[in-house]
């Protein structure tokens, strides 16, 4: 089952298309990594998979669930962690999450229960009445991947989620993400624009432009898959 499927995908700010045509499916209980340089268009696909934006052309689902004919039940099966943190920085970490799972609309016990579950495998257990701003960037980050969990969505989407982090941060994160994906079968799309985050198993996606220009598992694009996205995001390819 797929559990993404991006179908003739185009989006433009008045003049200027920031995605041109673009359609890929990640496969369910896969690490998927969408590569880019910056500006590339990363971003305004997680926008429009979140409905942040509308969809103009073409049409996104999720597990089966088109966006356009089926909102609610496709954003139900979808986690996301935003580039810019949107935790409330003066709230404990365990009120951040009480307030989101009442967005969701969990009873109270339910809450507590999916806190519990999610601060134990995020290993954030002893920090849960910690104010976030006391946090290291990859602590919040954990609490913002959490968060995105609470109501057990299919699909964890990550735009740029390392961005801030330091390298030993970064990494961290990274391996703590497909540990997520292999061990509770959770599907995954990583946007990045750092080589050193793809792995030769990912289902490895290259957008520049606008467009994807190739896609693919990343030991596909051969031993220097620095050299392939060079010519790949080359100005005149």
């Amino acid at each position: 089952m797929s559990a993404l499927a991006v179908q003739g995908l185009s989006f433009a700010y008045g003049p200027r298309q920031a995605l041109d045509g673009l359609a890929f499916e990640l496969t369910a209980g896969h690490f998927g990594a969408l590569l880019g340089p910056n500006g590339a268009g990363k971003s305004t696909l997680i926008a429009l998979l979140t409905r942040l934006y509308d969809l103009q052309q073409g049409d996104i689902q999720v597990f089966g669930h088109s966006l356009r004919r089926e909102p609610r039940q496709a954003l139900r099966q979808l986690g996301v962690v935003f580039q810019q943190s949107t935790l409330d920085l003066d709230l404990s970490v365990q009120q951040n999450l009480a307030y989101h799972a009442a967005l969701h609309g969990l009873s109270s016990r339910d809450a507590r229960a999916r806190i519990d579950q999610e601060l134990e495998r995020q290993a954030l257990s002893e920090r849960r009445h910690d104010k976030v701003r006391t946090l290291n960037g990859g602590h919040r980050r954990r609490v913002e991947i959490a968060r995105a969990l609470l109501h057990q969505p299919r699909l964890l989407l990550l735009d740029e989620a390392s961005a801030g982090l330091d390298p030993s941060s970064r990494q961290a994160l990274n391996r703590h993400v497909r540990h997520l994906c292999r061990d509770q079968g959770l599907s995954v799309l990583w946007t990045t624009h750092l080589l050193d985050e793809i792995e030769p198993a990912d289902d490895l996606l290259i957008l520049n432009h606008s467009r994807l220009v190739a896609q693919g598992q990343a030991r596909d694009f051969g031993d220097d898959l620095a050299a392939s996205f060079a010519r790949l995001t080359a100005p005149c390819a």
